[in-house]
């Protein structure tokens, strides 16, 4: 039998039962009647998760379930999230459905597209596959059928579309694709290799798949702008997650947020997750008095995922002050690197100057203005200015302060502590800071002391 709000008590195939069930209460007491013989009974309360917050309804489904186990009675409760109570909870066995894989939004693809034309083949499919992974099956049917009204055909364009509404509405994730390759970003070449590489052979089907990389700066040196750039280079789209997105203001909210999060991130890999800032985003995971411990359980269901997870998904978090972060944090096996991005050198920041005087139509010839302590930022900025105000690029810098003046001791520190503990982006090898040497043990003499 099938109750739902909307209908009451009906057949599978809408057929009337002679129950009469308009409340929620009466549907779990008619189990009762329904029951008898040798036979099987199963009561189906479609979208019931929305009444197990009366007390009166939770004590009849506790007293049906139960009761079941002689009359030989079975209560199915269909719902898209878990919100058992504490008395239901071990009564309820919990079966998460998966989302469709590809061959099963291959087949729905057949199923929607049925005219001659409207279904390509080959490489074209397995794009509009892969802009589909990690849907609903309802979802989509839709973005299909939005292709075919637009387009007579399936396009991957429609379903990227549809997609990013999805997740934009969903409010924890969200999806960029954009045109800029590693072509559009000055530097970093070693850190470009890198990834390039490591993500290039898990594409191929290796046994072997990349975790990710952890970026750690000073503000402006093209931490998001790697992370965008990445995507379009190795053909994966790009998912942001906001922490912030996450915190809920009911008990256990905040928790639920984040598995659920990381659950559509598994779905739809292959994949690159951005989370920018990371710092901040667990700023309480060290311990807070305001938030009760969520930023440490919060934290701790990340790290136990990033560990864990075996889908094919990228991480790449940034940060600007790493030693804000638990050190188990970046550890071995939760990322492939700890890269250091430095303020450009001079071969980057020509690569850099090259890049946005080409974007904003200035000519190469202009002079330049003094750029020692600037980062990638900055010089789009001088160029951008110079463009919108149409002056030089000299009196368009005076407009500019580099974060390397304004915040010295603190990039000056992060650089000092980065020395051989971070990877270099733009060189192979262990980062070093400009005039530091490698750091030496004290000789121990083996005339012991007179104290």
């Amino acid at each position: 039998m099938l109750w739902d709000v909307n209908r009451g008590m009906h057949g599978f195939g809408g057929s009337d039962v002679g129950i009469e069930a308009t409340d929620p209460l009466s549907a779990v007491a008619s189990l009762r009647s329904l029951a008898g013989g040798d036979g099987t009974t199963i009561l189906v309360l479609k979208n019931f998760h929305r009444f197990l917050q009366s007390a009166e309804v939770v004590q009849a489904v506790y007293r049906a379930v139960v009761e079941g186990k002689t009359t030989r009675t079975f209560v199915v409760i269909l719902s898209p999230n878990v919100q058992l109570p504490t008395e239901l909870a071990t009564l309820f066995v919990t079966v998460d459905h998966p989302r469709p894989d590809r061959e099963q939004l291959e087949e729905i693809a057949r199923g929607v597209a049925t005219a001659e034309g409207e279904l390509p083949e080959g490489n074209e499919l397995q794009a509009i596959i892969d802009a589909a992974t990690g849907l609903t099956r309802l979802e989509a049917e839709n973005a299909y059928s939005l292709s075919l009204v637009r387009h007579q055909r399936l396009q991957p364009k429609a379903v990227w579309e549809l997609k990013t509404q999805a997740l934009k509405s969903s409010g924890l994730l969200s999806l960029h694709r954009g045109d800029s390759d590693f072509s559009r970003l000055g530097g970093l070449s070693s850190l470009k290799a890198f990834t390039r590489r490591t993500l290039l052979r898990s594409r191929q089907g290796g046994s072997v798949r990349a975790r990710g990389v952890m970026l750690l700066s000073p503000p402006g040196c093209g931490k998001s702008e790697f992370c965008k750039c990445l995507g379009k280079e190795v053909g994966r789209p790009v998912l942001s997650l906001d922490v912030g997105s996450l915190m809920g203001s009911l008990v256990g909210q905040s928790e639920e947020r984040t598995r659920q999060a990381l659950k559509t991130v598994d779905a739809m890999a292959p994949c690159v997750l951005m989370i920018d800032e990371v710092e901040k985003a667990f700023a309480g995971a060290a311990g807070s008095a305001n938030d009760s411990g969520v930023s440490s359980r919060m934290m701790g269901t990340f790290l136990t995922w990033l560990n864990d997870h075996d889908s094919d998904v990228f991480v790449i978090c940034t940060a600007n002050d790493v030693q804000r972060l638990p050190p188990e944090f970046s550890r071995a096996e939760r990322f492939d690197g700890v890269f250091f991005l430095d303020l450009p050198g001079r071969k980057q920041k020509d690569e850099i100057w090259q890049l946005y005087l080409d974007q904003f139509g200035i000519s190469a010839d202009e002079d330049r203005p003094e750029d020692d302590q600037w980062t990638g930022a900055e010089i789009k900025s001088c160029c951008r200015l110079a463009a919108l105000l149409d002056t030089p690029l000299t009196q368009a810098a005076e407009n500019v302060v580099p974060v390397a003046v304004t915040s010295a001791e603190s990039i000056e520190r992060l650089r000092q502590w980065a020395d051989g503990r971070c990877l270099s982006s733009d060189q192979s090898g262990i980062y070093r800071c400009s005039g530091s040497s490698p750091k030496r043990r004290r000789a121990v003499s083996a005339k012991p002391s007179r104290n």
